[in-house]
């Protein structure tokens, strides 16, 4: 049975008179078409990967797996590549998969010891506003969350300025001083999934939360 790209070939053929469908018609949809199946199967192949990690604590230990999670993100930032990932689709609530961050992944391991735990792990980023929230939550009702403005610098990469941080229980909230800059680039972003590195050379991969944090 023929399928859609092999229409303009067959329209051609059946009917002479009919507009000549141009070969770059073809080309581009064949184009289109095996790009998005590379995405997609990488994009799969990097959430097996880490889908066992434990946000990335397992792969603190294993240098085997960090390698081909490295290549798997190589991967999706060259299908990436030429791509501007710093538009208002970057805005949104994101919720971590899988870093390298020892800040991130320490905190989460030894949240414990506080008597809590980490929940869910989050970048809240608002493009039109120039703004991004890194969180931590600690259910049910723990939050840690640093505040900061961001620049765009490129059509991958966002500067960022940490502004004030903020350590909030149920009835309490102890500010924090700022601490620092930098960027972060957004090798590969679609409606699911983002991959980033930074500025310290570590990983990120988050996927839109399915709900909006707010302060």
């Amino acid at each position: 049975m023929a399928t859609p790209l092999h229409l303009p070939a067959i329209f051609n053929s059946l009917n002479p008179s009919f507009p000549k469908v141009p070969r770059r018609w073809n080309s581009a949809l064949l184009t289109r078409s095996s790009l998005t199946d590379q995405s997609l199967s990488a994009k799969r192949h990097l959430l097996r990967l880490i889908s066992d990690q434990d946000r990335g604590l397992r792969t603190q230990t294993d240098a085997s797996k960090l390698s081909q999670i490295i290549d798997a993100i190589d991967s999706m930032a060259v299908l990436g590549s030429g791509t501007v990932t710093t538009g208002p689709s970057l805005s949104g609530t994101w919720r971590l998969l899988w870093t390298t961050e020892k800040e991130q992944l320490y905190i989460i391991k030894n949240a414990g010891v506080f008597g809590t735990r980490a929940g869910d792990v989050l970048q809240v980023i608002d493009v039109e506003n120039g703004a991004l929230n890194n969180v931590i939550t600690f259910p049910p009702h723990g939050v840690f969350f640093v505040r900061s403005t961001i620049e765009i610098s490129s059509p991958q990469r966002v500067n960022f300025k940490f502004t004030s941080a903020v350590l909030r229980g149920q009835n309490w909230e102890l500010p924090l001083p700022p601490f620092g800059q930098g960027w972060f680039q957004s090798v590969y972003l679609d409606d699911d999934i983002r991959v980033a590195k930074d500025i310290r050379g570590d990983y990120l991969v988050v996927d839109r939360a399915p709900y909006e944090w707010k302060e």
